[in-house]
């Protein structure tokens, strides 16, 4: 990693090594493209910086941009200037934040967009993308498992408006395109109330076709490469059935959605709703929640803080790794497409979990050696009994979204798990975490 005080910028390559200097691209009419810097400033910071005279303030901004800033290139304009007291462990929050650029959109342009589960990890992703693009979005979101910290950074933009709101219940908005992304998509959450997962994939989105349906709003709903349950074809096309356990103890999330998307093909031959649905594959990146079970997050928090790395199984089972960006591009492609039949969006690159779990050591050293910090004792990697209905292969077969789409992925697995490994080593040295 380039020294940031030499003034050598850290390049980002994709898997061709070209250099990333944007996400998103121009395609079905739909202008998505935004600077890969102004997404970073929004993400890649701290909430805030401790207190100290003006003269230790520069000092603690050259650290930081030292310690895991060193990605974003350009100044911290948009971050907030809230200010962490260490003595009495409080911080105090402002709202003189000046907001990251948006482009300016004529209304013909300009599509009002609601998305569910907004202040999730992917949600909040997307509408950083959608902000950033010039349009109007409303988030709903019951924060079970999301956050308000996600987007922050956009309440009391004139074009942004967050809503708590389950979607369980009814919900009236005028809108345009809707995606549906709320329902909690890691082992540990939708395990925690069964009978309430089922009942947000189903009811919510039976609401929210309703509301598509009225507003004659486009509907894309996110599905998930769990509807192949532990697939004996491998890699899944999107023909693919499925091999599902009905009664185990992921079917609540498994079967919720497969049913949902029964129901959304169900309003687009009933009642010719304009539907989308993308069955998204493993996906990691800055905002994944910690302590939520997934297997990039859980190595790279247990390598961070020196502790052993758990691998369950052998870690011969295979899964396949896509970066948020990625993602991001592939939901806005299918939404502006005019492919209405299940899509794929993951990564093709297949690892054993063993095998990642050496990657993410290897790059939290590296990390941590250029920062000056490098641990006393090398993190080892430790082995457990695999967890039931976990399934031995994962892996995308995304022909129709690279043919339909001309979307693949760009980010290779190294450099997002650079970016993520100093995303949750700034929110280790900021306390939040």
């Amino acid at each position: 990693m380039a020294n940031i005080l030499s003034g050598q910028a850290v390049q980002t390559l994709d898997k061709n090594g070209q250099e990333i200097k944007s996400v998103g691209f121009q395609r079905f009419g739909f202008d998505c493209e935004v600077s890969l810097d102004t997404l970073r400033s929004l993400y890649l910071r701290s909430h805030y910086v401790l207190s100290a005279p003006e003269s230790q303030v520069q000092e603690l901004d050259t650290k930081e941009e030292e310690g895991h800033g060193n990605l974003t290139q350009g100044p911290n304009a948009y971050q907030s200037k809230s200010i962490y007291h260490p003595e009495t462990h409080s911080i105090s929050y402002t709202t003189l934040s000046r907001f990251a650029p948006v482009k300016l959109l004529p209304p013909s342009s300009r599509k009002r967009v609601l998305v569910t589960g907004g202040a999730g990890f992917v949600g909040s992703h997307l509408v950083d993308r959608l902000m950033l693009l010039g349009h109007e979005v409303t988030v709903l979101d019951n924060f079970f498992t999301g956050s308000k910290t996600t987007v922050s950074h956009w309440v009391g933009h004139p074009n942004f408006e967050l809503v708590r709101h389950d979607v369980v219940e009814p919900f009236m908005i005028e809108c345009d395109q809707i995606y549906h992304l709320a329902c909690p998509a890691s082992p540990p959450h939708y395990q925690f109330n069964a009978v309430k997962t089922i009942k947000t994939s189903f009811m919510g989105t039976l609401n929210m076709l309703g509301l598509a349906k009225r507003t004659k709003a486009r509907f894309l709903i996110s599905s998930t490469s769990e509807v192949y349950g532990d697939p004996e074809v491998h890699p899944q096309p999107e023909d693919y059935w499925g091999h599902v356990n009905p009664i185990g103890p992921r079917a609540c999330y498994d079967e919720g959605k497969r049913v949902a998307e029964t129901l959304t093909y169900g309003f687009h031959r009933q009642d010719g709703v304009d539907v989308r649905v993308a069955r998204i594959f493993n996906t990691y990146g800055p905002r994944m929640n910690p302590h939520d079970g997934r297997v990039v997050s859980n190595f790279i928090v247990q390598a961070l803080r020196g502790e052993d790395m758990t691998v369950y199984g052998d870690g011969k089972q295979t899964r396949s790794f896509q970066y948020i960006h990625d993602l991001i591009d592939g939901l806005i492609a299918l939404m502006n497409s005019d492919e209405t039949r299940p899509v794929n969006i993951g990564n093709g690159d297949e690892f054993s979990i063993g095998e990642f779990a050496e990657l993410v050591r290897e790059i939290v050293e590296k990390v941590q050696e250029e920062d000056g910090a490098k641990p006393e004792r090398r993190v080892q990697i430790i082995y457990k009994p695999i967890p039931t209905d976990d399934p031995q292969k994962r892996r995308p077969d995304t022909t129709r979204a690279k043919n339909s789409l001309g979307w693949q992925p760009r980010w290779s697995v190294r450099m997002g798990l650079e970016e993520m490994v100093r995303y949750y080593k700034a929110k280790i040295s900021e306390g939040s975490m």
